[in-house]
């Protein structure tokens, strides 16, 4: 029996996590279920899988969901005090980091400090902490299961092999839905457009992030702090197909690779299960159905945010907590139509050059410069 605590249950991945617990009731137990203001769907969760703990992150709909849960023996919780609470739990076993953004960052910490698995599906805790991380980690002997396809796939590529023996990893792209798209045909992308991914059912700011290959650089730094790699044996590489979700390239010439149906639900599913194998609940992958697999080079010219990317990422330091906070920014700007398509890596890059580099960073630090950040892209837009 795996005990659960899921951060972020109402959006993408949480849902999909709970469409496996639903298929699998005898071998999960719910004990944590939280959301950010999805309150309604929260409420539907809780009746379903009935839960020890929900937490929602607007304190202002807590006393409307403790009334929509009076007869149930649900404790309700807000706020980040909620999410670290609950991530730290002796009777989880599990815990699914989901969120999106910088929110899932303490209650990450706190689980890998009460010796929890992590299944993190939450790019923005390596981006902008990996060394924290890291040293947190091997201190309170806690794991890291990636869930992102592509970092989940290399996991799986790396089984058995030594780090040594690593050529190089390769991250695949779908491309998102402007591949080909030169910077002339994008200056009048709406954010209707940017959402509609070809290959993948996601959020809207990860959509977003894909139209823009920020997704890739985020996956990039990502990768280098889950697997200790440098950079320049990091590459990016355009799938249109989606069905290669990533590889290894091993000093041999060997390469191996992980391939799949695009459904976020395998690598949900392994992260959970690690290290068993037991019966896939999406489809299987008919390789005589697959006409051609197709690779292209990522276009970092007209796709800017990926170069940015790989600049904070070698900068190190605070640079990719500025990478990460702008971009946020920037893309919720854009979803409100307040700024073009072409003009987020242009903030991107604007704070990265208004930005003094510290290094030997606390958490708070780190929030502190996120805040400085966004602050800073707010006064640039007036």
């Amino acid at each position: 029996m795996n005990r659960l605590c899921i951060l972020g249950s109402t959006g993408s991945i949480g849902t999909q996590a709970l469409d496996i617990v639903r298929e699998r009731k005898e071998e999960y137990k719910i004990i944590a279920l939280t959301a950010n203001k999805n309150v309604e769907l929260l409420i539907e969760q809780a009746k379903e899988f009935r839960p020890n703990y929900v937490v929602i992150m607007d304190e202002s709909k807590k006393n409307y969901l403790k009334d929509k849960l009076v007869n149930y023996e649900i404790e309700v919780l807000t706020g980040m005090e909620g999410l670290e609470y609950v991530a730290s739990l002796n009777e989880v076993d599990i815990v699914l980091t989901a969120v999106v953004g910088m929110i899932g960052l303490r209650p990450t910490v706190r689980a890998i400090r009460s010796k929890k698995r992590i299944a993190l599906a939450n790019k923005e805790t390596m981006v902008v902490a990996g060394e924290i991380i890291k040293k947190e980690l091997e201190e309170y002997k806690a794991e890291i299961i990636p869930v992102d396809s592509e970092h989940n796939a290399i996991f799986q590529s790396l089984q058995g092999n030594k780090k040594e023996a690593v050529r190089r990893i390769i991250l695949t792209a779908s491309g998102g839905p402007f591949r080909g798209y030169k910077k002339e045909e994008l200056k009048d992308v709406t954010p209707e457009m940017a959402i509609k991914h070809p290959r993948w059912n996601m959020g809207k700011k990860i959509s977003v992030d894909s139209a823009t290959l920020m997704n890739k650089a985020l996956e990039v730094i990502e990768a280098h702090w889950l697997f200790d790699l440098d950079y320049d044996k990091i590459d990016v590489i355009i799938h249109p197909q989606s069905i290669i979700h990533s590889m290894v390239e091993y000093i041999d010439g060997s390469i191996i690779a992980q391939l799949g149906v695009t459904d976020m639900k395998l690598p949900i599913k392994y992260a959970l299960e690690y290290p068993c194998r037991t019966n896939n609940i999406s489809s299987y992958l008919d390789l005589k159905s697959v006409a051609k697999l197709t690779f292209e080079e990522a276009d970092a010219e007209t796709f800017e945010c990926l170069n940015l990317g790989y600049q904070a990422g070698k900068i190190g330091g605070s640079m990719p907590t500025v990478l990460n906070a702008a971009n946020e920014e920037a893309v919720r700007l854009f979803l409100e139509g307040k700024i073009s398509f072409l003009e987020i890596p242009k903030l991107i890059q604007a704070s990265m050059e208004n930005h003094k580099v510290e290094y030997n960073l606390t958490i708070e630090r780190i929030i502190e410069i996120e805040k400085l950040t966004r602050n800073y892209i707010n006064e640039l837009i007036k």
